[in-house]
């Protein structure tokens, strides 16, 4: 089995020029066969071997390059999931405009949070979904009633704030590393608030004892100095994500910092500078990964190993800083 991927442009109809666009690169599992259309154009058939295909799609961190998930989006796809990865250039703030996993403000403040998607690129996303699953190399080779919704940053709290399976019901699973559901003091909230999960799906939450980022961000949700890497994710998964089904997990991992999740880190945009260091970047990422595969088994294939798999590896592992699940 070969991983491969093609390339998509989607319309985003709600939105205004010249932020009405986004584009996505699919990975797969392939299987090539030497044919002409495939040495003359590179579009290689899907290997069906472990088809319908759930699909994870991974929403980005702001002014996170879509390419720097690859690494993971290939390891899924090579054990059978395949994975999604898109960029959206938006002006999520005025004034403001950044690759983004994007978001409508107008769903998170006091009086809104909750009533309604936060993420307006996940209906499109979707959307593009049911496309290939109906012509290209994917169709009808796409389990679209297993969808994970995962994410870094940015992209991990839309993630931990729209993975409701009332709002997308094909939603089965969600991920997180780095980040929390705190609310920011600017639009609006008390200081210290947490926004209460959906909490109807399955979810792991991650993060690192060395982020420097959400260390440096804490005055957003109301501290007066930086606060603990880890402290708001682990809150988050206490107190925000109400669930007690046994099927979420909260996995901090030693050493491991915010950017750690990228492979490459572009440090020319975004905030690096307020990063601390990874002390083992490529075996972090790789623990990470395997995680996040065993989780998607768990979750969406209903595979107990695999669960048993995933609890062994987050209790007996020195990368582990602290583990839980509910």
């Amino acid at each position: 089995m070969s991983v491969r991927a093609f390339f998509t442009s989607i319309k985003v109809d709600s939105a205004e020029p010249p932020y009405d666009s986004l584009y996505s690169k699919i990975y797969y599992p392939g299987n090539y066969g030497d044919s002409a259309e495939e040495r003359n154009m590179g579009y290689v058939p899907a290997d069906q071997t472990l088809a319908p295909f759930p699909v994870a799609i991974l929403m980005p961190g702001s002014n996170c390059p879509p390419e720097s998930y690859a690494w993971l989006a290939r390891f899924l796809a090579s054990n059978g999931i395949v994975a999604m990865v898109y960029g959206w250039v938006k002006e999520d703030m005025p004034g403001y405009v950044a690759l983004s996993p994007g978001f409508d403000l107008s769903a998170l403040m006091p009086d809104t949070y909750g009533s309604k998607p936060s993420a307006p690129a996940i209906p499109y996303l979707l959307g593009e979904l049911q496309r290939q699953n109906s012509s290209g190399v994917l169709a009808g080779l796409l389990d679209l009633n297993s969808i994970i919704l995962g994410g870094h940053s940015a992209g991990g709290n839309a993630s931990l704030l729209n993975s409701n399976n009332e709002w997308f019901s094909s939603i089965k699973a969600g991920f997180s590393y780095a980040a929390h559901s705190g609310a920011a003091t600017a639009i609006g909230y008390p200081k210290d608030t947490l926004l209460p999960l959906p909490s109807n799906v399955p979810f792991l939450i991650m993060g690192g004892t060395r982020d420097g980022v959400i260390a440096a961000s804490s005055n957003r949700y109301g501290d007066e100095v930086d606060a603990s890497p880890t402290h708001r994710i682990a809150r988050t998964f206490d107190e925000a994500m109400n669930c007690a089904r046994g099927d979420s997990h909260l996995l901090l991992i030693e050493g491991a910092n915010h950017f750690c999740f990228l492979d490459p880190d572009d440090g020319t945009t975004g905030r690096p500078f307020l990063d601390w260091s990874c002390e083992q970047p490529a075996e972090t990422r790789a623990f990470l990964g395997e995680a996040i595969y065993l989780f998607i088994k768990a979750s969406v294939n209903g595979d107990t190993a695999a669960f048993k798999q995933l609890t062994t590896l987050a209790s007996d592992n020195p990368l582990v800083a602290e583990y839980r699940n509910k």
